[in-house]
């Protein structure tokens, strides 16, 4: 909710113009957040996931999380939740159970390859 009680927009898009690629969010037009990740082969691997402190208690890590493993379903992908935010989020929201991956050496080599 935003200082006058109405509620602020919240927007998620994918940036692939970036590296690493990632779906950020904006609340009210600021930027206020973002999780990063790895495609590789059928999966996309989440690896890190920020939320600015301005911005705490508003749910969008929730609702940043949310869209980016729906747009990853979308894609045909499934899931690789490295990031500790992402894993927790699977682990509580069971509707993405079908799509989750574990995580594996090989998976850890694609995200040090793009992240360092």
């Amino acid at each position: 909710m935003s200082d006058n009680g109405t509620q602020a927009e919240v927007a998620v898009t994918r940036v692939t113009d970036a590296r690493p690629e990632h779906y950020a969010i904006s609340y009210g037009g600021e930027r206020g957040g973002l999780t990063a990740y790895v495609d590789a082969g059928q999966q996309r691997i989440f690896f890190h996931t920020e939320i600015d402190d301005r911005f705490g208690g508003h749910g969008l890590g929730t609702a940043l999380i949310r869209a980016a493993l729906d747009d990853t379903r979308a894609a045909g992908l499934r899931i690789v939740p490295i990031c500790p935010f992402v894993k927790a989020f699977v682990e509580k929201h069971h509707d993405f159970d079908d799509l989750v991956d574990p995580v594996t050496p090989q998976a850890v080599a694609a995200v040090e390859a793009v992240a360092g």
